[in-house]
């Protein structure tokens, strides 16, 4: 995979270091990761690496379009590799999971503004927001009730 992101940071006109490949194969393999987990991922990887040299890597990466940048309210910013196809993401309200969701309708921008201001409108950002499966069978097995609880709370 090394050489394939060798080759896009080429593309991109960007140097090929041993972070900037690091950085750009952990967004690849943990997709809607914040800095602090692909921080993790490539310290495994290189060993020790700075805060600030994963920070710099990632607005390189963001700024030649290999990395695209997601911040659902509320939560730190994320980074994935899927960029270019203004897909939309879904976020579980309870645990934070995001998965990607393609294009609600047609070519990009996929949304039509009511009112575009005179913009000319490329892209569009929608985020559903849910509750994940892992999370929903959570709150089933919580307000379900068990046999065990029947019986103490007749017995109460």
């Amino acid at each position: 995979m090394s050489d394939d992101h060798a080759a896009l940071l080429r593309a991109a006109s960007l140097r090929v270091t041993r972070p900037r490949l690091a950085v750009l194969d952990a967004v690849h393999r943990h997709p809607h990761a914040d800095t602090e987990a692909l921080i993790g991922a490539v310290r495994a990887d290189l060993g020790e690496v700075s805060h600030q040299a994963v920070y710099d890597v990632l607005r390189a990466l963001t700024s030649a379009g290999l990395v695209r940048r997601i911040q659902p309210s509320g939560s730190v910013a994320r980074y994935e590799a899927r960029v270019g196809d203004n897909h939309h993401h879904v976020v579980c309200r309870a645990c934070g999971a995001v998965a990607d969701v393609d294009c609600a309708v047609g070519e990009a921008p996929c949304l039509e503004a009511a009112d575009d201001h005179g913009f000319r409108i490329d892209e569009a950002e929608v985020i559903y927001w849910g509750t994940c499966p892992d999370c929903t069978r959570g709150d089933a097995a919580r307000t379900t009730p068990t046999p065990a609880s029947i019986e103490h709370h007749s017995s109460s």
